[in-house]
């Protein structure tokens, strides 16, 4: 499908484009995304987006308007004085002035959204005659609008297969477009999407999957336009509040303290180290670092400054220099998180096989989207996963060795954009970490621990004590719903069916560091954490006038609910371990 060239720019922009044409873009593999009514065309930014190009093909074909911006109509206005960079959700609003060469035109009414192709999505190829072919069967048959409403779609999981449609389209009488598919996820995207006959096809592991889809139906508000819409309209209200309230604003205040804070970990550990007391000055190295990532976390979200570059360089500091660890690989993680947040195939921060597994779904050996591998369930993963609830903590305590391994992967992959306004921060990245090693390998192992003992010593407890660090980041999702309710579930609901928040009193949030209001930062991501606790209420109220359930749970329950999901798929494990040898006996049998 080509644009009419003959148009000036400014003329193509506004042009209408039909729910087909899109859909004819995509089967072309365009990156097409919909912004506050925009149709814009992304597949030049991919190389040179910060976040990395998966967040960004995860809302191909889709309203992206929460997604990037928090609520609508962000471009009606053009100010970009430094009071207002901030007020966008995802991106600052000279970034999203530079969205505008991007777009190709513009909808009409209300979007219905497609599944991306990433995520399985299947498109038909546009021609250009297509619609006059149209004229005469849409006689005889409902007119588009009509044929894919909300209420009639399946949700996106694997539990259901799509009957052949090719004699369907054949009554029609008009030639078929070509399908395009990205994945083997069965996800039909086009008009006679309701006329396909869904024959379910339940194995007992997706007749789990179908128990967890029904009660999550059943627990939250029903996924029709109506009460998805007005979900939505309250929830930019409520963002429209926040910002009039100035919770976006940072107190720099705070941040003083913070600093106070991590130079006297610091000095501790110094003062231990030249004492000769180790692993003590393990210890406070490793509070040190357990602080650190909080600040990190909230530059990697612009929620300090505001600002790219003077984000990117505190966070870059922190994390790179002073731990050793990618804030470029932690964006392109996280940035994919919180758009496909507890998606077993999707979600980075849920993908844990071999080693622990959150949901029976990845008994199937899964596909790993972000990955880009089959995670497969073998013989190390059987084992591991039905003794995972057992395993959780001390894997925990260890995994700052994995980041280590992940952020070198990210860097000598070269993984981050190597074009645009972010292409130095790989070599920043990579200067952070030969001074980190500097300082931490040579400076403080070498040369200031005498022996390999003591510094095995150092080494494990000062990675060891950042353990209760990765509990805080598991706890708000991994006991939290993995069941995919299908594309016309808004944002919103999304966020707050899939994440919980801990209740702790207000004297201990330094040692939380705003992880514990990780629902409330999934909604409003660039809100500063020391702001969180006051935005808390406002959005308790937001819950209770639209029926989400708020999850809020203690720290100790929280863990108690993490430990809990993680027994219960063990157990699953450790039956289906047990009947794949029933069977395998049974067979060997009958073969006698």
């Amino acid at each position: 499908m080509a644009l009419n060239k003959s148009t000036s720019p400014m003329s193509r922009k506004e042009a209408i484009l039909t729910r087909r044409q899109i859909e004819g873009l995509i089967a072309e593999g365009r990156n097409i995304v919909i912004v506050d009514g925009k149709v814009l065309k992304l597949d030049a930014w991919l190389e040179y987006h910060p976040g990395g190009d998966k967040s960004i093909k995860h809302v191909v074909g889709r309203d992206a308007t929460d997604e990037v911006t928090g609520y609508g109509n962000s471009w009606r206005s053009r100010s970009s004085t430094s009071a207002n960079k901030h007020l966008l959700r995802f991106h600052s609003l000279e970034t999203r002035h530079r969205m505008a060469p991007f777009q190709i035109g513009r909808i009409e009414g209300q979007w219905r959204n497609f599944l991306p192709p990433i995520q399985g999505g299947k498109f038909r190829s546009y021609y250009s005659n297509e619609d006059e072919l149209l004229d005469e069967a849409d006689v005889l048959h409902e007119p588009e609008e009509d044929s894919a409403s909300e209420d009639d779609s399946t949700p996106g999981t694997p539990i259901f297969d799509v009957v052949e449609h090719s004699a369907l389209l054949r009554r029609r009488g008009r030639r078929t477009p070509g399908l395009h598919q990205s994945s083997s996820v069965s996800s039909i995207s086009s008009a006679e999407s309701s006329e396909l006959k869904m024959v379910p096809k339940l194995s007992h592991l997706d007749a789990r999957t179908q128990e967890e889809i029904e009660l999550d139906l059943d627990k939250y508000p029903p996924l029709d336009h109506a009460t998805q819409a007005d979900i939505v309209r309250r929830y930019r209200q409520l963002d429209h509040f926040i910002r009039a309230a100035g919770l976006y604003q940072c107190r720099y205040t705070d941040y003083m303290i913070e600093v106070f804070r991590y130079a006297l970990l610091f000095s501790l550990c110094l003062l231990f180290l030249h004492l000769g007391w180790y692993g003590i000055s393990g210890l406070f190295l490793g509070l040190f670092w357990h602080q650190l990532v909080f600040t990190a976390h909230d530059a990697g979200h612009m929620g300090i400054t505001h600002d790219f570059v003077y984000d990117t360089v505190i966070g870059v500091v922190i994390a790179d220099f002073l731990g050793g660890l990618s804030i470029g690989w932690w964006k392109r993680n996280h940035n994919v998180h919180h758009i496909v947040t507890n998606s077993p195939e999707h979600d980075p921060d849920i993908e844990h096989i071999p080693l622990l597994a959150v949901s029976h779904r990845f008994f199937n050996s899964l596909r790993s989207t972000f990955y880009d591998r089959i995670m497969t369930y073998d013989c190390v993963a059987k084992f591991s996963v039905q003794y995972q609830h057992l395993l959780y903590y001390p894997l925990l305590m260890l995994g700052r060795f994995n980041l280590y391994v992940l952020s070198w992967e990210y860097l000598l992959r070269g993984l981050g954009p190597r074009k645009g306004v972010a292409w130095w921060h790989r070599w920043f990245e990579v200067a952070g970490h030969v001074f980190f090693w500097t300082w931490f390998g040579y400076g403080v192992l070498y040369r200031s621990i005498p022996d390999a003992y003591n510094r095995f010593l150092f080494v494990m407890i000062s990675h060891m004590v950042t353990g209760p660090l990765h509990v805080q980041i598991t706890l708000s999702h991994f006991a939290m719903s993995t069941a995919d309710l299908g594309i016309h579930e808004s944002f919103p609901q999304r966020m707050l069916r899939t994440t919980m928040d801990v209740d702790c009193p207000e004297w201990l949030d330094f040692l939380h560091g705003g992880l514990q209001f990780q629902a409330i930062h999934h909604l409003y991501p660039r809100i500063p954490r020391h702001n969180l606790r006051r935005t808390q209420k406002l959005v308790q109220g937001f819950c209770d006038e639209v029926g989400i359930p708020y999850a809020l749970y203690g720290f100790v329950d929280g863990n108690k609910r993490v430990v809990g999901r993680l027994t219960d798929v063990a157990r699953q494990a450790a039956i289906l371990a047990e009947c794949q040898r029933t069977l395998a006996g049974e067979g060997s049998s009958m073969g006698h």
